[in-house]
């Protein structure tokens, strides 16, 4: 069997804790962030753990593991 790649994007957007979680970076902090308000981009600092769906498909994507 070939090995399989892991895709470059997840490399860079998530993390897995020790315990399978996956880490994600917040969304909705690149633009247009004078139309939210405080609290929402206040909330949206550090990471954010990924549903157990949402976790299962990107530990798909990275089949060994990232980093």
């Amino acid at each position: 069997m070939p090995k399989l790649k892991t895709k470059s994007s997840v490399k860079k957007r998530f993390k897995i804790t020790a315990t399978g979680k996956v880490l994600a970076g917040p969304g909705n902090k690149r633009h247009g962030l004078i139309n939210r308000s405080q609290k929402m981009k206040r909330q949206g600092r550090g990471s954010q753990v990924l549903t157990h769906a949402d976790g299962r498909t990107v530990k798909q994507w990275a089949p060994y593991g990232i980093g």
